[in-house]
């Protein structure tokens, strides 16, 4: 008769060793799902603090455009030359129309800074998220198809490349009767989604030819599928890193234009740092604050988008 203890004793290792692998363990070793890109990079972004103090300076922004009465029950657009023409900041009354001062008109600058926000941030964030699709959709038909569409688009690229950005963003702004956010979110898109075209361009390239893609098309899956499910998740990650480091350089590009008198027509921080360098020498606190509030803006996005790009890009861990 033959052994069963034996045989029952040497396919006991088989068997727990497969029960091991199938079911996860908690612990340093422990067995789960695996670890994916964007689940790395999260756990790096969670103990950076460029990640952490940007972010929270970008909420607290958005806080102030959205709920700007939360912060100063003072009118922006009203001003009083009798008894607030250059008056002076009193740092001690935090969150009071004075604030800040007032400027030549007799306006409350924390009012004008707060409401300025924003415009400024629905002009960035209205220009990073047009240009993402837009850019995004041009480089995804020109790495994928290649050949007609890759040299049309490239080329079409070149062309837009060649153009000044600002100056030709004047030149559109000069051509219209009424200059909204809309308009100005239609000007800067016009010239800004060159540059994510070719980060996606590239990113599409390298990614199409690698196995996960090879084994789709072999089990039959479509174009669409290839494009939505398989290659844009892996080709993000470096287009999300330029669109954050350019949505501040969207706000900057917002205010100079205002700056030259060619921005938005209500509260800007550009129309105000222009009407604060016929005082700058004498009052220069009515150019400090709203060119100090644009350049945390802007640092908050270059910090977030620094700690994004070293998180997304193993080589920089």
């Amino acid at each position: 008769m033959p052994d069963l203890t034996k045989t029952e004793t040497a396919d006991a290792p088989d068997q727990a060793a497969e029960v091991t692998a199938a079911e996860p363990r908690n612990g340093a070793g422990a067995v789960g799902k695996p670890r994916s890109l964007w689940g790395d990079a999260w756990r790096d972004l969670r103990r950076r603090p460029l990640f952490i103090i940007g972010s929270l300076l970008i909420v607290l922004m958005l806080v102030v455009a959205a709920w700007p009465g939360l912060f100063t029950s003072a009118d922006p657009g009203s001003g009083d030359l009798a008894n607030h023409f250059l008056q002076s900041p009193n740092l001690t009354h935090f969150f009071q129309p004075d604030w800040f001062g007032y400027d030549g008109q007799g306006r409350s600058i924390y009012a004008r800074v707060v409401y300025g926000t924003r415009n400024s941030l629905l002009v960035g964030f209205g220009v990073t998220i047009t240009i993402t699709l837009f850019g995004g959709l041009m480089g995804m038909l020109a790495g994928y198809f290649g050949g007609f569409w890759d040299s049309l688009i490239s080329r079409l690229t070149d062309v837009f490349f060649g153009i000044p950005f600002l100056l030709g963003a004047m030149v559109v702004l000069n051509s219209v009767d009424q200059i909204t956010v809309p308009v100005v979110i239609g000007a800067l898109a016009f010239l800004g989604w060159t540059q994510i075209t070719r980060v996606m361009r590239g990113a599409v390239i390298t990614n199409k030819h690698a196995d996960y893609v090879t084994a789709a098309r072999a089990l039959g899956a479509g174009t669409k599928r290839i494009l939505l499910k398989h290659i844009l998740p892996n080709a993000m990650a470096p287009v999300i890193v330029i669109a954050t480091i350019a949505l501040g350089t969207y706000i900057v590009a917002e205010s100079t234009l205002a700056y030259l008198g060619l921005g938005l027509n209500g509260i800007s921080w550009g129309s105000d740092i222009n009407d604060a360098t016929q005082n700058i020498r004498n009052n220069p606190h009515v150019l400090f604050f709203p060119a100090g509030m644009l350049s945390l803006t802007v640092l908050a996005f270059i910090m977030l988008g620094d700690a994004v790009r070293e998180a997304l890009d193993p080589k920089l861990r």
